[in-house]
């Protein structure tokens, strides 16, 4: 299964966001998106990434461009984990990781000589008329939002 093909159309999709609220990919037509995969709430990379996009969302804004975090946690994890941290952009739940099976980000990870499927840390850029830019893989969370930003300012724009 490979990832979704660059300049090509990024699937729409629907799923709820932390306020219960169902969150559609097409409701953001005409802004640019940063659709980031993250493994869990509450763990320290998580939590690092979500706060750094949180902490540079204005810069975001004024490029016309809009944060999506997406999670297999729950509701009520994400509702914790926004509250928390303040995050000022919608965390989405895939708890039966249906978006992420489809985008291949749901993948057999090993840890410790243990074997079990999970988020894989991805980041996809899609521009304001819903193509595919860029894809992150295996992010590594220290300066990948500054990297993200950057490619939105010289690439995007």
């Amino acid at each position: 299964m490979e990832y979704p093909e660059i300049n090509k159309a990024f699937p729409d999709f629907e799923l709820k966001s932390q306020d219960d609220k169902l969150v559609k990919l097409s409701d953001f037509k005409g802004k640019n998106i940063v659709l980031y995969f993250y493994p869990k709430d509450n763990t320290p990379g998580c939590t690092n990434e979500a706060c750094d996009f949180r902490d540079r969302i204005e810069f975001f804004e004024n490029l016309n461009t809009v944060i999506i975090g997406i999670s297999p946690d729950n509701l009520k994890s994400h509702v914790k984990f926004s509250s928390k941290y303040e995050l000022n952009f919608p965390i989405l739940t895939d708890e039966e990781h249906l978006l992420s099976e489809l985008l291949n980000v749901w993948q057999l990870k090993k840890n410790y000589g243990r074997e079990y499927y999970g988020i894989v840390r991805t980041t996809f850029i899609i521009d304001k008329d819903g193509i595919l830019r860029k894809v992150y893989k295996k992010v590594r969370v220290k300066e990948h939002v500054e990297k993200v930003l950057e490619y939105i300012k010289t690439e995007i724009i």
